[in-house]
């Protein structure tokens, strides 16, 4: 189920019109890196306030979202606008649960998710607005719907190759972004991606599948994030490639969704939204 959007703000700065009350912002784990940056831009917005941070393990001076909870039921912390969430897999299902009852917008970065994660935050997306992004850089977003063009117009007898480049820390591959990428090729082929799939090569494997849509991680020092989408036919091929070089295009990307979503979510909207919905119309 997809909102209702209205027309984004045209650059990510953007403030509320004049007068209109502050989005009120909590942000979980305030202490990663971007936790912080997430928090140094709400912090530095004349529209936005950051109402609580929100820990996760490691992170003691921060509040739980239990505390956070029961804070607002007392009315020592007035109701939240959204909820910025980088954190991990593990805890999807809770902070789904206290955005659907509170009615909470949700702008969820974490990557990685199962099945039964995804399963949680569908079900929130019922009862409140989610806003799901694998990526939230603007180029990576017209990344994705250059993708699909692309995809559309060369149809499945394209060779379709995807690789990604991450700093050594990361913990998961292929990255969201890469899946994202691939579900907006297979998508636009009419394919459905787990059936075309293929994670790397190794040893005598034949002859290429026609449909197939090759992915490749690599994890090299400290290289922000990287993508090539890499289309292949007879006498010709198409690269197209993104490189973030500022991990902090990632935050504002994210307050700008926070903004939309918290928005979307006082007109009372629900459903699960992404970059595609921010940017219509840009």
């Amino acid at each position: 189920m997809t909102a209702n959007a209205t027309r984004p703000e045209p650059h990510a700065a953007a403030q509320a019109p004049r007068g209109e009350q502050r989005l009120r912002f909590a942000v979980v784990g305030p202490s990663g890196r971007m936790g912080q940056q997430v928090c140094a831009l709400v912090g530095a917005a004349s529209d936005l306030t950051l109402a609580c941070r929100v820990g996760v393990e490691g992170e003691p001076a921060a509040q739980t979202l239990l505390a956070v909870d029961a804070a607002i039921d007392r009315g020592d912390l007035a109701p939240l606008d959204v909820l910025v969430d980088f954190s991990h897999r593990s805890a999807v299902a809770g902070h789904a649960e206290f955005c659907a009852r509170r009615g909470v917008a949700w702008v969820l970065g974490t990557t990685g998710l199962e099945a039964a994660d995804q399963a949680a935050v569908d079900a929130a997306a019922a009862r409140t607005l989610v806003f799901q992004a694998a990526n939230f850089s603007i180029g990576v977003a017209l990344l994705l719907d250059l993708a699909a063009r692309a995809a559309r117009v060369l149809g499945v007898d394209a060779d379709v190759e995807i690789v990604e480049s991450h700093h050594h820390h990361k913990v998961d591959a292929p990255s969201g972004t890469a899946l994202a990428i691939a579900r907006a090729v297979a998508g636009a082929r009419g394919q459905a991606l787990d059936e075309v799939v293929r994670h790397g090569r190794q040893g005598l494997v034949g002859a290429r599948s026609r449909g197939e849509i090759g992915m490749h991680a690599l994890r090299l020092g400290d290289i922000v994030g990287h993508h090539e989408l890499h289309f292949g036919w007879p006498a010709e091929g198409l690269v197209l490639t993104h490189d973030a070089r500022d991990r902090a295009v990632f935050a504002v990307g994210a307050v700008r969704a926070a903004r939309f979503a918290a928005s979307q979510r006082r007109a009372g909207a629900v459903g699960r939204v992404g970059m595609a919905e921010l940017l219509a119309g840009a």
